[in-house]
Parts: C-alpha cells; structure tokens; sequence
C-alpha cells in the first residue's frame, strides 16, 4: 500500500508507526469522519508489512479513531505493540489464531471481538469496553494479565455464550471487576495462574446458566464482593487454592441452584454479610479447609452429601448451624452430622458437638421402623441417647423414691418366715430398679397385687435405663 493512497488520517498513522508514536484523534470535530476514521485494512498493512526504521520499535497507537470495515488479522503473526483505544468499531476485529506481543482495545466500541486460539506473548486489555455482541476469547494463551473491568457486553442473551473464556490459559490474573453482561459467560477448564476478580460484577440471565466455570483451575483466590448474580454459577470440579470470597454478593436463581460447587477443592469459602441466597446451594463432595458461612446466608435448600471441611467459621451455637443440615433435601447424611461435630471437638466446644450427636440420632430415627422409632424414643426420654446422662440419674431417683415410699407403707411378705432378712424399702427398690446389683432383698419377699405389679414395672424400667445408659458410654468411648 503506498502512501498516497492514504487519507489524511491515515497518513498520520502510517508515519507514526515507525517509530512507536501515538496518533490521538479525539481533539477533533466527531462530525467529521476525515479527521477520524481509519481503514481497518490500513491497519492491517501496517501491522503484517509496514515500514521500518534502524533502532525504533514499530507500533500501532491509536486513540479516538473511526475503523471502518474488519480488522482482519487471523492467524497472522503480529511483532508490534497494538494499542487501538478509545475507538469504534464498524465491524468485528478477528485475532482468531493470531500471535501478538501486546494488544490493548481499552475504552473501545466494538460489535464483538474473537481471540479464539490467539496467543498473546503480554497482556490482554480490553478495559471499559463496549460491546454489542459476543467476544470470544476461548482457547487463548495470554502471558500476562487479562484486563476485563468495566466491561459493557449488551449482546441479546441466547444459548450461546455472550462472552466466551472457556479453556483460556492466563498466566497472571484475569480482572473482571465491574464486568456487566446479560448472557451465559463460559469459563469452563479456563487456568489462571494468579486471580479471577469479578468484585462488582453484574451478571443476569435468569432461569438460565450465567456462568459456567466447570473444571476452573486458579492459582489464588476467587474474588467475587459484592457481586451480583441472576442465574447459576457452576463451579463444579474447581480447584481454587486460595479463596472464594462472596462477602456482600447477591445470588439468585430462585426455583433453580443458585451456586454448585460440588466436587470443588477450595482453601476458604466465604459467603457473609450479604442478602439470602436465593436458589439451592450445592457443596456436595467438596473438599474446603475453612468454611466461612453466615447461617442467615443459607437458603431454603443446600445440598451438603460428603463435603468435607476442616474449619467453620464464625463460630455459631450449635442451634444455628443444625438448621444447615436439615435443609438437605438428598434425606438422612450423617457424614455431614459428623463434620459438623469434628469441627466443635476441634475448638474444644464439647457441648455443641454433644448437642450435634443428638440431633443426628433424633434424625436417624425418623428414617427407622416403627418399633425402631419406639425404642429410639425411649432411649431419647431416658438418657438423650447417652449423651444427656444426668437424665439416667434423674429417673433413678424419681423411680427409687416411688418404690421406697410405696414398699414402705406396705411391707411384702417374706417367701420364707425366720430366714428372710431385715426388710428394707429402699435396698428393696434399689434391687428391683439395678438388674447387675443384688442386696438379698428382692428374692426374699414376693409382693402381691398392685404391689407386685409396681415390682415389674421397677425391674422393666431398670433394665430399660440400663440398656440405654450403656448404649450411651459405649457410643461415647467409640467415639474417643
């Protein structure tokens, strides 16, 4: 392409370029299209074959120009710095398959973008742009950063995704703070060595999956304030050493899962101080060192089978964390009865964790038979299945007291006159009531009538207390 074939505007470009200059266009009239617009296959000559001058670095610095027609630089390899910000697109840029130093599109208007498979040797800017339709970036290798703030995507949300990350390689942090979209954002088997930012983001598409992040792999945290979600997030599989921190954010998916981070592998799981979720929660199989949780949090349904988490955090009374568990709608879990335990033993809250181990056995009665439940029952009224033993103590004496009142006023009969000793109501009771412990009262007299009725109704409710007092140690010694 030869000079003269150029526009004013682009002839300021093109002797720019040599040397690295910045050619800025917003000082002039925006009503002008010649003091502003530019051919994208200038462009394009510039970046695959323009001129070159000893000890310069070439690049492409543009502000504030109008890019007519498309910037095509598929699977080309681009050696010069690309900087075309604050611009606007007629037609859809395409780097798809491209290799690129640098390229930075911040503050730009564009009607989509595709990085399908591109590899960018620095960092990915495209800061504050607006776009009218999908971007794609899926399957690209970016060395540095991938800046995403503030992004505008108004594309018409639809089954495919308005913004598409999946299997991106990102060898620093992928910043998405103030991202707003309205469709599905795919992030699905994406790495990312540093951290994925979406603090303030604002995300919908409602009834509907909003972003898909299976198999995600981030080397830090998952930073997500204040975010504001309307749809599900699929987290399932992800592995995030660092934290996912959802202090403030708002989720919603109401009928549908609000978040799934099932089988997930997470260092801190934080969701605090923000509104209820609205939808199911679903940690099932997830492995979290410190589970951060406010139980206000919490919605209706969570789905809790075989997570498994070390910490829970802040500390709660055991009467606001059980709600938590009897919310799983997936029935009886008692592995999740027993994280819920460990992690009280582990602070030294024995008391909770005693309160935890009865509601686990009061709800694993509800899924037994019916003699099943009856002697659960039983156990329950006696001792609190042994862990409420001063119950056991309450009963014996109570017990004792009736039979050593009542055999008192009425003395049995001795079953052999001259050889039965001295009759003593209370080691009378004591014999009746303890089924291991003998005084010689209790084989030396025979009660009869209402009397002997009351001496049954002692040994039966002994052996009962009895039975259920050693259920109680041996649950307790099992456990220790």
């Amino acid at each position: 392409m030869e000079i003269n074939d150029l526009t004013p505007a682009e002839q300021r470009v093109w002797r720019a370029f040599a040397t690295g200059t910045e050619v800025d266009f917003r000082g002039g009239d925006d009503g002008d299209d010649g003091e502003r617009t530019v051919r994208a296959r200038v462009l394009r000559a510039l970046l695959l074959n323009g001129p070159q001058e000893p000890g310069e670095i070439a690049a492409v610095k543009v502000r504030g120009a109008r890019i007519t027609g498309a910037l095509d630089l598929r699977y080309a390899t681009v050696e010069s710095v690309v900087h075309l910000t604050h611009c606007a697109f007629e037609e859809l840029p395409d780097f798809t398959g491209a290799h690129l130093r640098y390229l930075s599109m911040r503050d730009s208007q564009m009607p989509g973008l595709s990085v399908t498979r591109a590899q960018v040797d620095g960092s990915l800017r495209l800061t504050r742009c607006r776009f009218g339709g999908p971007v794609r970036l899926d399957g690209a290798q970016i060395s540095g950063a991938l800046f995403l703030e503030g992004v505008e995507i108004t594309a018409a949300a639809g089954p495919q995704p308005v913004l598409q990350l999946n299997q991106v390689s990102v060898d620093d942090d992928l910043c998405a703070r103030g991202l707003r979209a309205r469709g599905l954002i795919r992030l699905d088997g994406a790495g990312i060595a540093g951290s994925l930012d979406l603090e303030d983001a604002e995300l919908a598409h409602p009834g509907a999956h909003v972003l898909d992040a299976e198999a995600l792999e981030i080397g830090a945290n998952l930073l997500a304030r204040r975010l504001r979600a309307e749809g599900r997030i699929d987290l399932r599989g992800a592995r995030i050493p660092g934290r996912v921190d959802l202090l403030d954010a708002r989720l919603s998916n109401p009928g549908g899962t609000a978040l799934r981070a099932s089988s997930c592998a997470i260092g801190e799981f934080w969701l605090r101080r923000g509104p209820r979720v609205e939808g199911m929660l679903n940690l099932r199989r997830a492995e979290i060192n410190q589970l951060d949780v406010e139980p206000e949090m919490l919605p209706d349904q969570v789905r809790l089978l075989d997570l498994t988490y070390t910490f829970l955090t802040p500390h709660e009374p055991a009467e606001r964390r059980l709600p938590m568990l009897e919310r799983d709608g997936e029935g009886f879990d008692p592995h999740a009865y027993e994280q819920l335990t460990a992690a009280y033993r582990r602070i030294g809250d024995d008391q909770a964790a005693r309160l935890v181990q009865l509601a686990k056995q009061r709800r694993r009665r509800s899924t037994l038979p019916w003699y099943g439940k009856v002697w659960g029952h039983l156990q329950d009224a006696a001792v609190g299945y042994g862990f409420r033993p001063l119950r056991a103590a309450v009963w014996l004496l109570s017990l004792l007291a009736v039979g050593s009142l009542a055999y008192a006023g009425h003395h049995p009969p001795a079953l052999k006159a001259g050889e039965a000793p001295h009759f003593d109501p209370v080691f009378y009771t004591l014999d009746l009531l303890l089924p291991v412990i003998s005084f010689g009262q209790e084989g030396a007299f025979a009660p009869r009538g209402g009397y002997q009725t009351l001496s049954y109704v002692l040994i039966v409710t002994g052996w009962i207390l009895a039975t259920t007092v050693v259920a109680g140690v041996t649950r307790t010694v099992s456990r220790q």
